[in-house]
């Protein structure tokens, strides 16, 4: 599919969608068949991942490009501390595009001022709740105290945000300046917390038929730290809690139907009006969701695959049809693909690199995408697996926030290679992890002699995107000689 200039951009966003849960990343259970039919004809990245497992982190990573130890903004609750240059409204802007939102912020572009069109902000038990019904839905969402309910939603789905959201941005598009092309970003809050699902989508997926998960709460104990503080504060307050996980998972895969359901839509609503010819749809999440893995739900603690592995697509406009399978990508690659996509230069502090030239079938440096890097943690040093410092709500009474004092407490950065990852801490021991043998990293290898080498090679990795992550900002009177599309890594030797 050719396409002009100035295509079209759409970015169908989730909030913790884990990237295995669909039969196209070879799930049991056919939960997005559009997304994977989408994928079918376009390029699926199986090896893209988040910058932070947090949503404002890694919302701010897609917007600026920059890493969350660069752009600053380490936690959720300090989206206007963000440190950059240009970002992805400023490109769009300059190259003269309408700017639409709908949906969940949870960044600090979180206004109408910024957009020429906006809905929301949407949360996730709360929206721009202007009806009565609307309003019986947030106050009923706030009820179930995020959930998983075990019964279907006693609301349609036209209610669900994702449906809200989907119309709203269909309304935006049809509003449009013709002459000009727009950007839409529609950011459905699902299928993060809370888990509900009306009917069809309660029953879709039987808790008989949910696949069983990699490993359970013993996992949490045995990798103790913030793993063990988070279950057993879950446990603590919602006793038996993880006895529910098969229907959680499977009200968690009813959510992923209904979600796909909503980007059906949206792009049959393009065909009709003759759009989808000229745009480019991108699919992504912020990050993953553990699933009842770990005897956990949600997020929280360390950088697990679950919680860092997520789902991108990428359809239209001269992209390629292929299975990616070996390119490591991330969230922060987005703004300079956009950039390269609609001929905008790549703004001075961004660190992802383009992508476009691997969409498009051009030549590239697979060096240059051989590793990649996702960080965790506010600063400090770790609290300890017993510790009870004052937290934002209560230890008393069933409330929680997973993202708190203790899970986020220290520095982290993780390295993917290959099919290794490596850990390093501000504090404690590095951890090890052969992926292949041990997919849900419960046996570090961290001392194992036999991968010596193997434990060399990523801590160079490593260094190396450490130096990389310097911040260039703010720009001074020397000038950099900035690579083309942020590639750092031109030879096609892998330890270039």
């Amino acid at each position: 599919m050719t396409c002009p200039t100035a295509p079209n951009i759409v970015f169908a966003m989730t909030d913790q969608l884990r990237a295995d849960f669909t039969a196209g990343m070879g799930f049991d259970l056919d939960t997005m068949p559009f997304l994977d039919s989408i994928a079918a004809q376009g390029t699926r990245f199986r090896r893209a991942y988040t910058t932070a497992p947090a949503c404002v982190p890694a919302r701010t990573s897609l917007l600026t490009g920059r890493w969350p130890s660069t752009h600053r903004v380490r936690q959720n609750s300090t989206p206007l501390e963000v440190s950059r240059g240009d970002d992805l409204l400023d490109v769009l802007r300059g190259a003269g595009y309408q700017l639409f939102y709908a949906g969940k912020t949870h960044m600090y572009r979180n206004r109408a001022e910024y957009f020429d069109a906006f809905s929301g902000p949407y949360g996730h038990t709360s929206g721009p709740d202007t009806t009565t019904e609307q309003r019986a839905f947030a106050n009923w969402l706030n009820s179930i105290d995020m959930g998983p309910t075990s019964a279907p939603t006693p609301f349609p789905v036209e209610l669900q945000y994702a449906h809200r959201i989907v119309s709203d941005t269909i309304r935006q598009v049809d509003a449009r300046d013709p002459d000009k092309p727009f950007f839409a970003w529609v950011s459905m809050p699902e299928p993060h917390n809370p888990y509900q699902v009306p009917e069809p989508y309660f029953s879709l997926f039987d808790e008989d038929e949910i696949p069983d998960r990699s490993c359970g709460p013993e996992a949490a104990q045995a990798k103790g730290g913030a793993y063990k503080w988070l279950r057993d504060l879950v446990e603590e307050k919602r006793p038996g809690y993880d006895r529910l996980w098969r229907r959680y998972r499977a009200t968690y895969c009813g959510m992923l139907r209904l979600i796909d359901d909503q980007v059906r839509r949206l792009v049959d609503h393009l065909k009709e009006q003759g759009l989808w010819e000229n745009t480019l749809l991108v699919f992504l999440a912020d990050h993953g969701d553990y699933a009842a893995d770990y005897g956990l739900q949600r997020k929280g603690a360390g950088i697990p695959e679950v919680l860092a592995h997520i789902p991108m697509v990428v359809h239209g406009c001269g992209v390629t049809t292929q299975d990616n399978t070996e390119d490591f990508v991330s969230i922060a690659d987005i703004l300079p693909t956009v950039c390269d996509a609609v001929g905008r230069p790549i703004p001075l502090g961004v660190q992802g690199r383009s992508l476009w030239q691997i969409l498009t079938g051009v030549d590239y440096p697979a060096a240059e995408f051989a590793d990649i890097v996702t960080e965790r943690g506010y600063g400090g040093l770790p609290y300890p697996d017993d510790a009870r410092p004052p937290l934002h709500f209560p230890y008393e009474g069933t409330r929680y926030d997973e993202l708190n004092s203790v899970t986020q407490s220290g520095s982290s950065r993780m390295i993917r290679h290959d099919h290794y990852k490596l850990y390093e801490h501000v504090a404690d021991v590095g951890e090890l992890y052969d992926l292949d043998r041990d997919p849900m990293e419960l046996d570090n290898r961290w001392d194992d002699p036999s991968l010596r080498k193997v434990k060399a090679d990523l801590m160079q990795r490593l260094h190396r995107w450490s130096v990389r992550l310097t911040d260039d900002l703010p720009k001074g009177v020397y000038e950099p000689r900035r690579p083309p599309h942020n590639w750092y890594r031109t030879s096609e030797e892998d330890g270039a």
